[in-house]
């Protein structure tokens, strides 16, 4: 007898269910991390307090950080998986080709001035005067949102240097990654039947979900590159790889000022180059994506990926 193929699942389902596991996810852990407070004589509201040495928060508040992107995006990517697992939610192939993990760091090299730019921009972005109160809100996001990233990077302490870096580089790169090119990037791709505006509207809602809009179009610039890593290499880990380096590059040029008694102001003041040094940035970058795409079409690596 012939066997019966499983029909396609609804990707708008698959949506719904992503989702709910999200709201579930994160609201279990919110719960555990209550009871853990409550067990430890702690109070959640106060996990970004300065510890008594000033070096940073307290070793609680990295533990609610830490959960936080387990519980929202890596638990519910995973079971997802196991709920669907017909679904190739975590490409596999071409693990141990060393070159496409250091293409995407020679790019975020050569586009750095560039980003400058845009992220200066996008820092003095200002709304018509009718959406003065929408500015008011994003900029007291923004101004909040700072200051938690400030208590966590600014410290001269290598045991919270190794804790920052597993906090803010490690765990958010594997845990967004799985999350939003893993899972929704997939959903996306079979909702509107294009890979590449799939990689697009994923860029999007990675920026606008962290609620720092005076920093959305580098995260979603980022976004995109994450993207187009997993779908032109089928391969995940380029992208987890690059989200670490990108976040661990922050976490090492805090630590630098810090130990240079600079403060997270200084840090980041972003630095202005000439319009040919913007001109160059854009001329690498677009050489370091056409040979990066040269070289897997040579390689056959899209008849790997399918």
């Amino acid at each position: 007898m012939e066997k019966m193929e499983r029909p396609e699942a609804n990707p708008w389902a698959d949506l719904f269910k992503l989702f709910v596991l999200l709201l579930v996810c994160t609201l279990g852990i919110q719960i555990l991390m209550i009871i853990l407070a409550w067990i430890l004589g702690k109070d959640l509201n106060d996990i970004i307090e300065v510890t008594s040495d000033a070096q940073g928060i307290s070793y609680f508040g990295y533990l609610v950080f830490a959960a936080g992107s387990i519980g929202t995006f890596l638990l519910p990517a995973y079971f997802f998986q196991k709920r669907n697992p017909d679904r190739v939610l975590f490409p596999n192939a071409n693990l141990t080709n060393w070159r496409l993990y250091i293409a995407p760091i020679m790019f975020f090299l050569a586009l750095t001035p560039l980003m400058n730019l845009i992220a200066e921009w996008n820092m003095h972005m200002q709304l018509p005067e009718s959406f003065t109160s929408v500015e008011r809100w994003m900029r007291a996001q923004e101004d909040s949102a700072g200051e938690i990233v400030a208590q966590l990077v600014m410290t001269s302490d290598w045991s919270r240097l190794i804790l920052n870096i597993i906090v803010i580089g490690f765990l958010p790169a594997i845990c967004e990654e799985f999350f939003f090119r893993g899972a929704l990037q997939d959903i996306f791709e079979r909702i509107v039947k294009n890979r590449y505006v799939a990689v697009w509207i994923v860029a999007i809602i990675f920026s606008a979900i962290h609620f720092q809009f005076f920093g959305f179009f580098p995260r979603f610039i980022l976004g995109l590159v994450f993207g187009y890593m997993v779908l032109w290499t089928g391969n995940i880990w380029t992208a987890v790889f690059a989200h670490f380096v990108n976040n661990s590059t922050v976490v090492l040029f805090a630590f630098y000022y810090a130990k240079q008694g600079k403060g997270y102001d200084a840090m980041m003041q972003l630095d202005t180059y000439p319009i040919i040094t913007y001109l160059g940035s854009f001329v690498f970058s677009a050489l370091v994506v056409l040979i990066f795409y040269r070289y897997i079409k040579k390689e056959a690596i899209w008849k790997k990926v399918g």
